[in-house]
């Protein structure tokens, strides 16, 4: 009797999960998520196939043996061999199945053969290279593997007959006619629209299918494992009208204290009268203090309702403030006794691409209601390399995103983000909110008039009329006291020790932690223990939270408070200061502090002074260095008594993206990409690779994107920093239940709760760590560090020299 092939083999019960249980299991989910795009059948396709590696003799031994390692005691008739080493192939043979079916049909078939071969192929190291640098074809080189060590003969003999007569019953002329249909309504070019922009559009449905397929994997994996987190999942159709009502309640009960309360108010019902409009890109201009978030979470759910979307995604430009707004939020929304939670808070700086098969099954998908998040994580959804971040990609269709202050989106991702978010808006049903005080010109990109900008028309703002709005909204004036020589370090603090003494309060915004340090120690001195705090993002967020719920009591009582802080306060921190100084930086900068100044309107107008420090390190901190020179030049024009007006900011911008025009692309030096390239290029027409086809007509009917090279080069630039766990508060329990027992469901949660008590190191100061031996990991093997006590100060957080002499946590 022929025995079962083996996909998954459950420890804690003896439990398999056969090869055709899990293929016919991944192609039912991938097959939901596929239709997302209008590809049901191709996302069922891909399920059906992506595992019929693991139909082979050589893969079941693979299986049967790591399972005995598992487990020794288990009983031999299951087990039939008992040593074996090294990795089997089981994900080439499925993208060799389609490959062979599909391109002998036509030109047509031969890159949808392509696209699906692709994702089948990739499916477990990452998306591949169709070219590689030295312009070798990645694809012809894997797809045509020898079928001895893709064992795609083989598995057609021994796998089951029903899952390959179903894949054929699928795979057939008119699936090629139907898919094909559809991807030309995807590449059709626009109005004036550059023909290489087609390619990228080709390359990312092929990136969405393969998320709609790996997500399926893991899900249907990890719920083998663990049967009891299906559960858990959302199912079913988001009753948006339950969130609704609750926040409708919430808005009902605020007060309106003054002129403020009352535009704030205005600006709200303006974005609910505009919830039925249809789907697309919006923009949300509102002075900094103008209730963006509650505005634009109002807008969200009504939207959600009336288009029948499943999820409201909240954009935050960092991990320091992601946990505040989703706290207001997610006590608006939940409820007691709720069926299961509507807000996810997603960090993931803890969460390794090299996953563990424990942490593997503790990874969220986003499938929530409403996700808060980073920008950082939602670019490496759309760009990053491996699997952990595409796999969310699929849930960002049929959803709104909310971007909030945008204008901090990475220079050098601009126009790889217009190109990716409008696929999402003009394809699979993502309407996209872009919240600031400073709007970023996305749509006016045009330095680079071929690589793609936002398409918003003018009516698709929501506030309404935004230069009338900032002209009523105006609250604190900006004083550029900048000089030739610039300002000492004693000058400085001795300035705002006399603005807190006569203002009652100060909040002081640097440019980097060596002056916040600086200027800390000074002011410390000059105006009095308790009453001078310190933020920076050295310090874990449960830190940070306690110093600034210690300002916001102190500001509340009219107790002085003279704060100094990193950039971190300027975005998402609800705070209200009588005087903010503001070292000189970019103009949209400038703007966010002075959004911590006279926020309610207590005052009729408040002042921000621009200082310049004499001396200051940030020579390796481009964004700040070229926006604080285009600010000294638009500071230095005449003719503008309002340096945060809309048409001042616009002109910013203007010269802004212009200096940084070659930035856009997101430049890749030759070590990364084999040649000074950019990853706009390398993920679309791929113009400088020397394999790439020249002639125009056949290029559309091939890939030619090098993904892999792509996603590699975009975590080596944009995700530099490394996590560690600091032995802050809980922070210590925290760091020994992880170093005790590494149990998956224990520790999800520990994971989860350890967001709060992490700081993401620079390369540098991680390397000085390692060498003083002052950070761990939880487990051998982990990736997962905490610090050792000694290096984390009360006052200033992580240290690379030893702060106090605490004992070890883990001896």
């Amino acid at each position: 009797m022929q025995r079962t092939a083996v996909a998954h083999y459950r420890m804690s019960d003896n439990t398999i999960q056969s090869v055709t249980e899990h293929l016919n299991d991944v192609a039912c989910i991938s097959e939901e998520h596929a239709a997302k795009l209008g590809l049901p059948r191709a996302g069922e396709l891909l399920g059906l196939l992506h595992d019929i590696g693991k139909y082979s003799e050589l893969f079941q031994v693979y299986i049967k043996s790591a399972t005995e390692l598992l487990n020794p005691d288990i009983d031999d008739e299951f087990i039939d061999a008992k040593s074996f080493k090294g990795k089997i192939d089981h994900s080439t043979a499925g993208a060799q199945w389609i490959w062979q079916k599909l391109s002998r049909m036509s030109v047509q078939g031969q890159l949808i053969g392509q696209i699906l071969a692709v994702c089948l192929a990739s499916h477990h190291g990452g998306m591949l290279d169709c070219l590689q640098p030295d312009g070798k074809n990645g694809f012809l080189k894997r797809i045509s593997k020898e079928d001895n060590s893709s064992h795609l003969e083989e598995c057609l003999e021994k796998g089951d007959r029903n899952v390959f007569d179903q894949a054929e019953t699928i795979a057939t002329e008119s699936f090629v006619k139907d898919f094909f249909s559809r991807l030309v309504s995807i590449v059709a070019p626009q109005k004036d629209e550059p023909a290489r922009l087609k390619h990228f559009r080709i390359g990312f449905l092929t990136r969405f299918l393969f998320s709609c397929l790996i997500d399926a994997d893991r899900i249907d994996s990890a719920d083998f494992e663990c049967p009891e987190n299906e559960q858990f999942r959302k199912h079913g159709i988001v009753d948006w009208q339950i969130a609704i009502d609750r926040l409708e309640e919430k808005l009902a009960g605020f007060e309106i204290r003054n002129q403020v309360d009352v535009l704030r108010n205005r600006i709200s019902l303006a974005c609910l009268d505009r919830a039925g409009d249809d789907q697309g890109i919006y923009t949300l201009t509102v002075p900094t203090g103008g209730g963006k978030t509650f505005s634009s979470i109002r807008y969200a759910l009504h939207h959600a309702k009336k288009h029948g979307l499943e999820h409201i995604i909240y954009i935050i430009p960092y991990t320091s403030i992601i946990e505040q707004n989703a706290h207001v939020i997610r006590e608006v929304l939940e409820r007691e006794g709720d069926l299961f939670p509507w807000v996810l808070e997603h960090h993931s700086n803890l969460e390794p691409e090299n996953q563990t098969w424990q942490s593997k099954i503790s990874a969220e998908n986003w499938d929530a209601p409403v996700i808060f998040t980073t920008m950082v994580q939602f670019l490496e959804v759309m760009f990053g390399g491996g699997t952990r971040g595409p796999r969310r990609l699929h849930n960002l269709a049929n959803a709104v995103i909310i971007f909030d202050e945008i204008q901090s989106l990475p220079v050098n991702c601009v126009h790889l983000f217009c190109n990716g978010l409008q696929f999402l808006v003009d394809h699979v049903r993502t309407t996209a909110v872009l919240c600031t005080a400073t709007q970023p010109l996305l749509n006016k990109v045009g330095v680079n008039p071929d690589c793609g900008a936002l398409c918003i028309p003018l009516e698709n703002e929501l506030a309404g009329d935004v230069a009338l709005l900032f002209k009523k909204l105006k609250r604190v004036e900006i004083v550029n006291l900048t000089r030739p020589e610039g300002w000492h370090a004693d000058e400085i603090a001795d300035f705002a020790v006399t603005q807190a003494h006569e203002k009652g309060n100060c909040l002081m915004v640097v440019n980097t932690k060596a002056w916040a340090r600086t200027l800390y120690e000074k002011c410390l001195l000059r105006f009095g223990e308790g009453m001078v705090f310190h933020l920076s993002t050295s310090l874990c967020p449960a830190h940070r939270k306690k110093i600034l719920s210690q300002v916001t009591d102190r500001l509340a009582e009219k107790r002085p408070v003279l704060c100094i802080s990193t950039q971190l306060i300027e975005a998402g921190v609800d705070i209200d200061f009588n005087c903010v100084i503001r070292f000189l930086a970019g103009l949209d900068s400038i703007a966010q502090a002075a959004g911590r100044c006279n926020r309610n309107g207590n005052e009729d107008v408040s002042q921000v002074y621009v200082v310049n420090p004499d001396e200051e390190t940030i020579s390796r901190l481009e964004d700040i260095k070229i926006g604080r020179d285009v600010a000294t030049r638009v500071l230095g024009e005449n003719g503008h008594d309002d340096f945060l007006s809309p048409s001042v900011m616009d002109r910013y911008f203007y010269y802004y993206f212009y200096e940084r025009a070659k930035r856009m692309v997101y430049p890749l030096t030759a070590k990364q990409a084999g040649r000074q390239d950019s990853l706009l290029n390398l993920l679309t027409d791929n113009p400088l690779n020397i394999g790439r086809e020249q002639d125009s007509r056949k290029a559309i009917f091939q890939l030619q994107q090098s993904f892999k090279t792509a996603g590699n080069a975009f975590k080596a630039i944009d995700a530099p920093t490394r996590a560690v766990i600091v032995p802050y508060g809980k922070g210590k329990d925290i760091i020994a239940g992880l170093c005790a027992e590494f149990e998956p469901s224990m520790a999800c949660d520990l994971l989860k709760a350890a967001q709060k008590y992490s700081v993401n190191l620079f390369p540098n100061v991680w390397e000085r760590l390692k060498k003083a031996e002052a950070v761990y990991p939880v487990q051998a093997g982990e990736e997962i560090y905490y610090l050792e006590e000694r290096y984390y100060s009360d006052e200033f957080g992580v240290s690379v020299e030893i702060v106090n002499t605490m004992r070890t946590l883990i001896e």
